[in-house]
């Protein structure tokens, strides 16, 4: 029997549904990255996270065909995101973006477009290789475009059917209300770093209210990639005492307990790995449920620390982690 028989769905706001795991890609290139879709689509995943910058849509997109064209899965048994790159924030450009993320994966649909900042770099052009804008003094080059008219670009894309839903990516509170304020569709989900050092809770709550689904990047803490301007790193969860012993009372890792603990906030964690065996663990998340006791442990694990927090762009006008959520 397949494991995605295990895997539930969350309704979007839209009325489409979204595995509640998904298998995340970040940092994952070349045959490696086809060779970890592949496995991971073996296992049971059914929901793929992609992005322009990750330069993998390519890979992402022939493991994904393979799979088909093995009559693994069909197309519409998966659930496949990428996202808007910041240079490709000015509603001039945001079409002909999503249309080259469209043919590097070689699909005829996505399933869901993110824009996967609310911050905007110039635009250099539309060289592949060439993805963050620097000076000649190596300072990163800023525009001004409105997250606000990049969002509308975004919302004509669904008139084309080759997106299915629009999200939004690293958008504090303050953000996203001013989308809701100004927009004529509502974001389905905002996927933020989010884990037991970092839970997100008033985040979490706030989109709960408005029917916007959070999706968990980073959901492990990243054990083994820190920002390289990253100081005073913390101590990796999966390493923490409590969180081993609440997996040795579930007889779970300490990554499937802390994977619970975000779908039992309510969150859909995108993990990423290119074993088989962690894809096969990472699934195995909905057999067991965390006491509230055990909940009120994980909590208290929350410092508020982020691994990821563009330190680079800090002085931008939409820099989003200035807010307190």
């Amino acid at each position: 029997m397949s494991a995605a028989r295990f895997v539930p769905t969350v309704k979007l706001n839209n009325g489409h549904e979204m595995p509640a795991i998904g298998l995340g890609t970040s940092m994952s290139k070349g045959d490696e990255c086809v060779e970890a879709v592949k496995a991971a689509i073996d296992e049971g995943f059914r929901h793929i996270d992609t992005a322009y910058f990750y330069r993998n849509e390519e890979a992402v997109g022939r493991a994904i065909r393979a799979k088909i064209d093995e009559g693994i899965v069909t197309r519409e048994e998966l659930f496949v995101t990428t996202k808007l790159w910041n240079s490709f924030h000015h509603p001039d450009h945001v079409q002909q973006a999503f249309e080259k993320s469209l043919e590097y994966l070689g699909l005829d649909y996505v399933d869901l477009f993110l824009m996967h900042m609310p911050f905007g770099y110039k635009f250099i052009g539309w060289d592949p290789e060439k993805r963050m804008p620097y000076d000649d003094n190596g300072k990163l080059l800023f525009s001004d475009d409105d997250y606000v008219d990049t969002w509308k670009a975004m919302e004509k894309l669904l008139d084309s059917g080759k997106v299915r839903s629009i999200g939004v990516s690293n958008f504090n509170s303050e953000q996203l209300e001013r989308i809701l304020e100004n927009c004529s569709v509502k974001p389905v989900t905002n996927q933020v770093e989010c884990n037991a050092r970092i839970n997100q809770k008033r985040l979490i709550e706030f989109c709960k209210a408005r029917d916007i689904m959070v999706t968990a990047h980073s959901p492990l803490g990243r054990p083994h990639l820190f920002e390289k301007d990253h100081v005073d790193k913390p101590k990796p969860v999966l390493d923490d005492p409590k969180v081993i012993e609440i997996g040795k009372k579930y007889g779970k890792t300490s990554a499937q307990v802390v994977l619970r603990y975000l779908v039992q906030n309510g969150v859909v964690p995108i993990p990423k790995s290119t074993s088989r065996q962690h894809l096969t663990q990472n699934l195995e998340l909905f057999d067991f449920e965390l006491s509230s006791d055990d909940l009120a442990i994980l909590d208290e694990l929350n410092t508020n620390q982020r691994m990821v927090g563009f330190n680079r762009v800090k002085g931008h006008k939409y820099y989003p982690f200035n807010t307190v959520f």
